[in-house]
């Protein structure tokens, strides 16, 4: 409730105390959720860039020209790392995060089933799929099945054979997958639905920014984004690797005629014509500026080093995990997101001692185990927290029960 009003001083005080209930988002501790650089330099010009646009509002692109100009030059960069082929305005769009994107897509391909007749579609995604995948049929009124994942946690290419069938409107693929890190057999995925008619969306919302640095740098990656024949869409969060703040996504289509389907117009209103191509209306600039400014500053040489460095991290971290007996990385992840099982101990015991220890861990439940994302800022902790791991590993007690939830 309002009160009669208070100082700023101390109003910022409760708010510095129980901020710090909370873990520090610019810490060692927290794998996921946040991805500190750890880089004041960069932080510095996001906090410029917030206190130049804290208050724009991006609704509406005819007043605020510059800033729909900044929107379309992200785009463009997004459909540049995923070999989108270039025109003046690639098809797509910034949104508030990955779910808005998946969102997006999804009533895409639900506008074009209908389009050609089909009023009940139908969305196949991995079992591993992201679960706005769900979200987005509950809301849409679409038909949802779950493609079964083969031995190393990618989809099943034949399950998804014997699933699709002539309502099967959108076939997703996930590079990399959320549970596990792994890449879906995209081109195979890709193929199965340009046969059927279907759309093919990747979800790129954690690898879009990790992905085309790691081909760059030589490491190998399969066929994922626009250059495989059937992928018709591509989601990207940018306030995940690309390390701006949240609120930033793109969600970007093969075609142009494709990005008609998403934008919602209204002409029966005493204000004019209202347009908008995602959910929101009034949208807060700064995450698109900063979007714009963080990649200005970088470039390629600066995400390359970033990533590079984000590469040794990781693999130091999954070299001590395999050092320890009990441990198993689950399937073989691509990038700087590891999860683990054992059929030795119980995992979620030795996520009690990690706890206890200040290191916030998730718990995944397919396989049973732990799952955590690497920040570049976790180059300072990997032999402090394989050393916890290991004591974890060794002198943890029964499972005090914790569950596994993401939200």
């Amino acid at each position: 409730m309002l009160s009669s009003g208070r100082p700023a001083a101390e109003v910022l005080a409760e708010l510095d105390e129980r901020r710090q209930k909370d873990p520090d988002v610019n810490g060692h501790r927290l794998f996921g959720l946040v991805y500190p650089t750890g880089r004041k330099d960069i932080e510095a010009l996001i906090g410029e860039v917030y206190e130049r646009f804290l208050f724009s509002n991006a609704l509406n692109p005819r007043r605020f020209t510059e800033l729909a100009k900044i929107e379309q030059e992200v785009i463009a960069t997004a459909a540049g790392l995923v070999h989108r082929a270039p025109g003046d305005n690639p098809a797509g769009t910034m949104t508030s995060g990955g779910t808005e994107s998946i969102l997006m897509s999804m009533l895409t391909n639900r506008e074009r089933a209908r389009s050609r007749g089909i009023e009940q579609p139908q969305v196949l995604a991995p079992e591993s799929a992201h679960p706005a995948y769900a979200k987005a049929a509950h809301y849409f009124g679409m038909d949802y099945a779950s493609i079964p994942l083969d031995d190393g946690y990618r989809a099943d290419v034949a399950a998804a054979r014997s699933l699709v069938n002539e309502r099967t409107c959108v076939i997703v693929a996930s590079a990399y997958s959320y549970p596990h890190g792994v890449i879906d057999p995209v081109a195979e995925l890709a193929a199965l639905a340009a046969g059927h008619g279907a759309g093919c969306h990747v979800d790129a919302c954690i690898g879009g920014f990790v992905l085309p640095f790691l081909e760059m740098l030589g490491r190998p990656v399969p066929p994922w984004d626009f250059r495989v024949d059937g992928v018709t869409e591509i989601s990207m969060d940018l306030h995940k690797y690309g390390y701006v703040p949240k609120g930033a996504s793109v969600i970007l289509h093969r075609d142009d005629d494709w990005f008609s389907h998403q934008v919602f117009f209204y002409d029966k209103w005493g204000s004019g014509l209202y347009g908008t191509p995602a959910i929101a209306g009034a949208r807060t600039a700064a995450p698109i500026v900063a979007a714009w400014a963080v990649g200005q500053y970088l470039g390629v040489e600066g995400y390359l080093e970033i990533i590079d460095d984000l590469c040794a991290t990781t693999d130091r971290v999954r070299q001590g995990i395999e050092a320890i007996d009990e441990l198993q990385v689950v399937g073989d992840p691509i990038g700087p997101l590891l999860a683990l099982k054992s059929d030795q101990v119980d995992l979620y015991a030795v996520a009690d001692v990690m706890d206890d220890r200040g290191w916030y861990l998730n718990r995944n439940t397919k396989p049973y185990g732990l799952h955590f994302m690497l920040s570049p800022i976790h180059g300072q902790i990997v032999g402090q927290f394989l050393d916890d791991l290991a004591y974890a590993v060794a002198h943890h007690g029964p499972s005090k029960g914790e569950q596994a939830r993401y939200s």
